[in-house]
């Protein structure tokens, strides 16, 4: 039986406390960085210690998302366009660019399932928007909702595809924070009216995705006082009545500095909100010892809800669709180049 979290580790290999401690705590999953990621084989084989270290079924996360986000670097790995690359050729040619999207993620699971990645934290459904912090910026596809909504649900399409699953981030939309939630915690006073006819519309285009995580944003107009991730407000009233979202719901990284107080304490806020699974990213095993609660399992529907997901990743390995990489990856390059 895992207990609701996704961890890091510290380093490219798995050290002995670590091991100990995943033993002894059983998490659900996961989660690379650029850290972890030295070479293939070593990726390899980190991957198959981490799951040599509990004894169910682990889904190994990463955010390769492309542009300045993405884990897996050159020169070892290839180097994804940005988002918003792709949300400029819509703009000229709608059909060559929800094909080079489906191309693009398709590509990036080829490159994840090799490794025994089965989960990538993307796609960013954030809207592009004037006068806000670049922590989102061109990771956005679009301002247009409809843009994101159509080049979101190709990406989507093009990692299951390749065998990969998707978390849709960050939920219900990061795209209007004036600051980066990983410093501090953004406060958006934007009347929920509007919200719903921008920053929604994506997320609910796409609330059938398999999972999605929160964005660490203060909704001012909705909850004053709680941030999203720690929101019931938010989480029971936006993202899964209004946006209609009934998948895994992860937090985004706990150890970020929007949300404040102990560890232990924002955990405990994080699953009352309801969220199904925490995640922290940063490998010391110091702080996830404070998080991790052998007594926190999953709940009823959590649990429903984990299961779910888990089964979509089998469904989705068995039903891949084999690909000549390096021909999709020429073909890629040529229309991708010849569109700018």
């Amino acid at each position: 039986m895992s207990l609701p979290y996704i961890l890091g580790c510290s380093r490219p290999e798995l050290t002995k406390d670590e091991r100990l401690f995943f033993n002894d705590n059983q998490p659900f999953g996961f989660i690379l960085f650029q850290r972890n990621c030295v070479s293939k084989t070593q990726v390899q084989e980190l991957i198959y210690n981490l799951r040599d270290s509990v004894n169910h079924f682990t889904p190994i996360f990463i955010d390769q998302e492309g542009g300045r986000v993405q884990r897996l670097k050159e020169p070892v790995w290839r180097r994804a366009p940005t988002s918003e690359s792709f949300g400029k050729i819509f703009e000229i040619n709608e059909e060559l660019a929800t094909q080079l999207v489906f191309q693009n993620a398709r590509l990036i699971a080829e490159e994840l399932q090799v490794l025994g990645i089965d989960v990538n934290c993307a796609p960013v459904l954030d809207l592009l928007e004037s006068n806000a912090s670049d922590i989102i910026g061109d990771r956005a596809f679009s301002t247009n909702p409809h843009t994101t909504s159509i080049l979101g649900r190709s990406f989507v399409k093009g990692l299951e595809n390749g065998g990969v699953a998707s978390v849709v981030k960050h939920i219900p939309g990061h795209g209007r924070a004036k600051v980066d939630s990983h410093l501090s915690l953004p406060k958006i006073d934007t009347e929920l009216t509007e919200l719903k006819k921008r920053d929604f519309l994506p997320f609910v285009a796409l609330n059938d995705s398999p999972a999605a995580m929160t964005g660490h944003l203060l909704l001012d107009k909705i909850d004053s006082r709680k941030p999203v991730t720690i929101s019931p407000d938010v989480i029971d009233t936006v993202i899964r009545e209004y946006i209609g979202f009934q998948g895994l719901l992860i937090s985004d990284d706990i150890s970020m500095a929007a949300l404040t107080g102990d560890l232990s304490s924002i955990t405990k806020n994080v699953f009352l909100a309801g969220c199904d699974v925490v995640l922290h990213c940063n490998g010391k095993l110091d702080e996830m010892k404070k998080i991790v609660d052998k007594n926190q399992g999953f709940g009823v529907v959590s649990k429903k809800r984990a299961n779910k997901f888990l089964i979509k990743l089998t469904e989705l390995k068995k039903q891949r669709k084999a690909i000549d990489y390096m021909t999709m990856l020429a073909s890629f390059n040529q229309s991708f180049g010849d569109s700018l």
